[in-house]
């Protein structure tokens, strides 16, 4: 793989890097020329395990011994188109508004999402999240959800992009190990419960409510198929989503404390119903 040095960041090839904006990253018109941007080591090492195409990578140099591995096996695997671009320091800490600590930013070609039919086919634990806007919590949910034994994730259309840089990074790139998808644009959680139901799932809502059941009441361990539904940070699930669940839970809680961060609720939850 060629390594290229640059003095700065203005130069055209590292557009993807430094001037795309999200929304031209995913490049919704054009799908074939979508990407996304893997930022770590760890995350890019990770990307290219699920077999996610590399378009190039971007560095300082004192990571390239580091990042060595890396840039051989892309060089095994892909040949000697993927270019390496090594930056100066301060340019990329421009780029990143931080220290770049995890080593290198890698652009990838942006894979074509299964089917929910697909994705829930052989699951018997999911995570559905409804309208999480913050992409820290996006990928601390997916991490728990790796971690913690669930078979699938799936996303309203509202929700963050997993493959945002932030949130795959927040998830350490495990958001290229779980199975996922988004539902139809047009279809709202309404939807989404009644597909789950037509592929055997009972729906548990994360809510408070006048017959919400504790997270470890025995009817949701006894479930075959169980997906867990998350709502958003500040208003929490939609009503009618909770009246469609099959049942509403709730973590209890001590010291007077009404609820917990969406991504740590994710991890409790997780945590007990795949029991």
């Amino acid at each position: 793989m060629p390594l290229i040095y640059v003095d700065t960041l203005d130069d055209p090839r590292l557009d993807a890097f430094a001037r795309l904006t999200e929304a031209q990253l995913r490049s919704k018109l054009e799908p074939e020329r979508a990407l996304f941007i893997a930022e770590s080591g760890k995350v890019i090492e990770r990307a290219l395990a699920a077999g996610m195409e590399p378009l190039s990578l971007l560095m300082e140099a004192k990571w390239l011994p580091a990042m060595q591995p890396i840039i051989d096996e892309i060089s095994a695997r892909w040949g000697d188109g993927v270019p390496v671009f090594v930056a100066p320091h301060d340019e990329l800490t421009k780029l990143t508004g931080f220290e770049l600590t995890r080593g290198a930013l890698g652009a990838f070609r942006r894979p074509q999402l299964p089917s929910v039919a697909d994705i829930v086919r052989g699951a018997r634990r999911i995570a559905v999240l409804e309208d999480i806007t913050n992409h820290t919590n996006v990928g601390a949910i997916f991490r728990s959800a790796a971690a913690l034994g669930m078979d699938a994730v799936l996303l309203t259309p509202a929700c963050s992009d997993p493959l945002y840089r932030r949130a795959s990074r927040v998830s350490m790139g495990t958001v290229f190990q779980i199975p996922w998808t988004i539902f139809p644009k047009k279809s709202d959680t309404a939807d989404a419960i009644a597909r789950l139901r037509e592929a055997g799932f009972q729906t548990a809502a994360m809510a408070l409510s006048h017959n919400t059941v504790n997270i470890d009441d025995p009817t949701l361990h006894a479930a075959d198929k169980l997906a867990i539904i998350l709502g958003n940070e500040g208003e929490g699930l939609k009503a009618e989503t909770i009246a469609a669940c099959d049942h509403t839970v709730k973590i209890p809680m001590a010291h007077g404390v009404d609820s917990l961060n969406v991504a740590a609720a994710s991890a409790v939850a997780f945590w007990e119903l795949k029991k």
